[in-house]
């Protein structure tokens, strides 16, 4: 009977079940966290600072690489019961263990270094990261030099790059605070070379490491001449640097080291930086790199709001914002102080064409768009373009067909957000082409309709 049994066991379809435990990671650990606290099956100490830890090698070898090959290498501390961990805390080493245990771990500005020494000794990679994470959040301008520090004694390299992006971001009121003086002559430079945004002009950042090495003249000026190699001095102007130097009680020494430099610089400049000018509140072109930006048009699925950039470093289209308005197209664009413009324009509406007058203003620095004043008219297929500091709204067409209204011409004034007429086209001109150069400009071609 038992063999008939068998026998139609083996005949019926198997029927397998996968079982998964969610909670038997968590027993696991829980176990050999009780078997640690009873002492029980320990097989090898950990002394740290003097104080002795045991545990079990298969838990220490499973989450660290350092003990991983420790353990199951041919080196003489796999035969050792004790082993000695030289620069490793007690208080990094008790919190270590507790987290390979139970997964769990407590940051805090009291036990961070303790913690982050232990973790990059026997390199559990995880806890290195946490405490990466958590220097980066616990960022600001009265610890920012101790968590660079920290980034560089440790080579995280994250960490490090979050910390100078940082002080770039706020130079301006860092460079104010009594902690910017400890900074090593190394920091300062790697500030420097690291280009990237500040808040503050050029000639600023001139007058900040000036003052750094005047803090303590004896010991920095040796420094004095890769520091001011990191100056883009093309953006600061001859009085602006004189200034600066004035103010010094060693500003005839700085004035050779400044004079070289500029010329070192001049016959090496082949820059891709936006150039700044006195009149731009474009604040200094560190970070910033020249870029194709294509506004609107028409897309696969038609009429299109979106705005486009392409950096030649990176060698692809990638998005960057949106026109604030319904889909539009044939509006004027123009860069003004390093903003975007993007003014008139028309769209359907009932499958008819309505123009508007309405513009906007995109700040590539906050990543913002604010609404300007509307022109005088409504227009599209206009030119848009920049003159002397101000926007010129030439020709087009409008809701009112008489030749009048599209030659009309407005000049746009950004410091008062307004506009003006000013003396039209001498004829009908809408869809032409328009350049600036120098105090003029000149328009060509056009569309008439016939």
């Amino acid at each position: 009977m038992t063999r008939v049994r068998e026998w139609g066991m083996q005949d019926r379809p198997l029927n397998t079940v996968h079982f998964e435990s969610p909670s038997h990671t968590s027993t696991l650990l829980c176990g050999l966290n009780t078997l640690r606290t009873k002492g029980l099956l320990l097989d090898v100490t950990l002394v740290a600072d003097g104080e002795a830890f045991q545990a079990h090698r298969v838990v220490l070898a499973s989450c660290s690489d350092y003990f991983r090959a420790m353990f199951t290498d041919a080196m003489r501390e796999s035969r050792q019961s004790e082993i000695c961990l030289n620069g490793v805390t007690a208080a990094g080493m008790r919190l270590l263990l507790d987290y390979a245990y139970t997964s769990r771990l407590a940051l805090n500005l009291a036990n961070i270094q303790d913690v982050l020494s232990a973790a990059s000794h026997v390199q559990v990679v995880a806890v290195v990261e946490a405490c990466s994470n958590y220097l980066q959040a616990q960022l600001d301008l009265d610890n920012c030099i101790d968590i660079a520090t920290i980034a560089e004694t440790y080579s995280l390299s994250q960490l490090r790059h979050r910390v100078y992006r940082f002080m770039s971001g706020h130079l301006h009121e860092f460079s104010r605070s009594p902690d910017f003086h400890r900074l090593a002559p190394q920091q300062l430079e790697y500030l420097l070379s690291c280009d990237f945004p500040v808040d503050c002009p050029e000639e600023e950042v001139l007058r900040i490491v000036v003052h750094w090495l005047m803090s303590e003249p004896r010991q920095r000026l040796n420094s004095a001449q890769r520091l001011l190699r990191r100056i883009h001095f093309a953006e600061i102007t001859p009085w602006d640097v004189d200034a600066v130097l004035q103010q010094t009680a060693l500003g005839q020494h700085l004035y050779r080291l400044v004079l070289s430099e500029t010329c070192r610089q001049s016959r090496v400049h082949a820059s891709n930086l936006v150039p700044a000018s006195k009149s731009s509140p474009l604040v200094n072109s560190r970070g910033m790199e020249l870029a194709v930006v294509k506004v609107g048009g028409f897309g696969i699925g038609g009429i299109t709001n979106e705005i486009t950039y392409f950096l030649p470093s990176v060698g692809k289209w990638r998005h960057l914002t949106s026109i604030p308005h319904v889909e539009q197209c044939n509006f004027g664009t123009a860069v003004l102080d390093n903003d975007l413009y993007v003014v008139g324009g028309c769209f359907n509406q009932s499958l008819q064409e309505n123009i508007h007058p309405f513009g906007f203003r995109y700040s590539p620095r906050y990543n913002k768009w604010t609404t300007m004043a509307p022109m005088q008219r409504e227009r599209c297929r206009f030119s848009l373009n920049v003159l002397s500091g101000h926007l010129y709204a030439i020709g087009g067409a409008s809701e009112v067909d008489d030749e009048e209204e599209v030659s009309a011409c407005e000049c746009y004034n950004p410091e008062t957000d307004s506009w003006e007429s000013v003396r039209p086209l001498p004829g009908y001109r809408t869809q032409h082409a328009g350049a600036t150069w120098s105090h003029a400009s000149s328009y060509q071609g056009d569309w008439t309709e016939t």
